[in-house]
């Protein structure tokens, strides 16, 4: 495939939206030779923080010398960037060859009559971040899923150790409306006997995990618990963290911005702590080399210091939460906010979660189907309207907040990672 033909089927495929259930991945995995059975595993399920988690193993893995795969979802810019190999993505000549090998098994097996329906965007990629493992012989991967767990594209392997980081409300009309039913389709990433590490703190979403654990005959390792201590202490901008747990005891520095970051890392750092037991001996000092090396673009990222300005895709009510803590902690100050998010969230929430730590917020939107525009997030948040402006354009809205930063105040650009990727391929700022 040429890359007009690839941008031409990834958009084709990008139409048939979400489609829940694991036939379609396993029929086209078994026809590819089912190439996720050629390597070794680590699943990374939660609401928020599975893509740092997935970021810090990956650095752990490679801290040890190992060839360690990442796939991870959505990508920022450019698509390549969900499937690496030792911290590189793929190539964009080798992801359209192994593209245009799973379109061809994909049309082969829909005109058999094997496949009922085309497979999804989500589920070919999938398909082609195992193929890419496989062949290149990595040593183990680290998978996050997607959305969900229990019907995920992700969720055919059984992986050395589950990983469930935290449950929150988002996706609702795919996941259910309360967290129980929430960390019950998380939870579905449990493999019988299979170890699950859970940063869930409890409640009924740490209830419904239990059970599902032990009905499953897996043991379960909390990160937050009876005999266990976190500690966060704030050094300007950057934090220094504290963890203990089942004998172990850890320094933490991530690279990486933000006090939920420990808490991505005492999960990581646990999740190394079974691996030792149960695969291969991972030494402690590389543990923390690696967590503290990791990066995750979009996440607290910093893209200008004069003036001050942050990326963060904060894309759900916990998210931005999150995100308002770290302004008032760090920023001391309100700042300016451009916002844009997908019509399918509670904006009303989020917006009641991080409007009130900003003097003044720009709403837009990315061009993109599900993008809210600026009218209907103001429709949800009306009790801001006093410190309300809206811009469509990305370009216009960030160069406006500029504008009313003065160089003096921090600019805040969140609500949605694609509003980071259309942040970031608008090349926007530089370095």
């Amino acid at each position: 495939m040429n890359p007009a033909e690839c941008r031409d089927y990834l958009g084709r495929l990008e139409q048939f939206g979400i489609k829940l259930g694991l036939e379609n991945i396993v029929t086209l995995l078994e026809a590819l030779g089912d190439p996720h059975r050629a390597f070794p595993s680590i699943h990374v399920a939660g609401t928020n923080g599975k893509g740092s988690v997935s970021a810090m193993l990956d650095g752990v893995l490679r801290a040890h010398g190992l060839r360690a795969g990442l796939y991870t979802s959505p990508h920022l810019v450019a698509v390549e960037e969900r499937i690496r190999v030792g911290g590189r993505a793929i190539s964009p000549q080798r992801f359209r060859g192994l593209l245009g090998r799973v379109k061809e098994v994909s049309e082969r097996l829909l005109a058999s009559g094997r496949l009922a329906s085309y497979p999804t965007f989500f589920e070919v990629l999938t398909a082609l971040a195992f193929l890419d493992f496989g062949e290149r012989k990595v040593d183990v991967a680290v998978l996050e899923v997607g959305m969900g767990g229990r019907f995920d594209a992700t969720n055919v392997v059984r992986p050395l150790v589950s990983v469930i980081t935290t449950i929150s409300k988002d996706h609702e009309q795919y996941l259910g409306t309360t967290l129980r039913e929430i960390a019950f389709e998380k939870a579905g990433v449990i493999k019988p006997g299979v170890p699950v590490v859970c940063g869930v703190r409890g409640g009924a979403a740490f209830g419904e995990i239990r059970r599902l654990a032990r009905r499953q005959g897996s043991s379960l390792i909390r990160v937050f618990g009876p005999g266990t201590y976190f500690e966060a202490e704030r050094h300007g901008r950057a934090y220094r963290f504290r963890y203990a747990g089942g004998g172990s005891a850890f320094v933490f520095r991530p690279a990486l911005a933000g006090r939920y970051q420990g808490e991505n890392a005492a999960v990581t750092a646990v999740t190394a702590e079974v691996l030792s037991r149960t695969w291969r001996p991972l030494a402690r000092s590389k543990v923390v080399r690696g967590i503290n090396e990791a990066r995750w673009p979009g996440r607290l990222e910093t893209v200008s210091r004069s003036p001050l300005v942050i990326l963060d895709g904060a894309h759900n009510e916990e998210g931005a939460g999150s995100l308002a803590a770290h302004i008032k902690d760090v920023f001391r100050g309100p700042v300016i906010l451009v916002f844009a998010v997908m019509k399918d969230k509670d904006i009303r929430a989020m917006a009641r979660r991080l409007f009130p730590a900003a003097r003044t917020v720009i709403l837009t939107r990315v061009p993109y189907e599900r993008s809210a525009s600026p009218s209907q997030i103001l429709a949800a948040a009306r009790e801001f309207e006093p410190v309300i402006r809206t811009e469509p354009d990305v370009r216009k809205a960030v160069r406006l907040a500029l504008a009313e930063s003065r160089g003096r105040i921090p600019v805040v650009i969140a609500g949605s990672l694609f509003l980071v990727g259309e942040v970031k391929r608008l090349r926007l700022f530089k370095g």
